[in-house]
């Protein structure tokens, strides 16, 4: 085993998170030294429970609550500071606080340098 982190290798974190905890989750992966990420809105259900809606006197059903996906890569940051930062900053205790999924990444190619794998990141 390597003493770099992540074991030498590259992780990919994916967060999908409440949209009010973005800041506080940006925030804390600048702190651990992981301020490269991307954003996504996205629309998901899970434990949350659905809500019920009223409109033109016409009751409706909303079980995909919107979400965002938080995609951060890694390869001198260990994955373990990455995932319990975003999970201390995403927590509300409620459900729906959302899910975090790391992900071995096979290969990275920065387009402008041509830096291949934990250089690339």
């Amino acid at each position: 085993m390597s003493d770099a982190p992540n074991d030498g290798g590259i992780k990919m974190i994916v967060a999908v998170i409440r949209p009010d905890r973005l800041g506080d989750v940006k925030k804390a992966l600048a702190r651990v030294g992981a301020p490269s990420l991307t954003v996504t809105n996205v629309s998901g259900r899970g434990s949350q429970p659905a809500k019920k809606g009223q409109w033109r006197g016409e009751e409706y059903t909303v079980d995909l609550h919107q979400k965002v996906k938080v995609e951060c890569v890694v390869a001198d940051i260990p994955a373990d500071e990455v995932v319990d930062a975003i999970r201390e900053a995403a927590n509300t205790g409620e459900p729906g606080d959302g899910k975090i999924f790391v992900l071995d990444v096979a290969d990275a190619l920065q387009i402008r340098t041509g830096k291949r794998g934990p250089d690339a990141v």
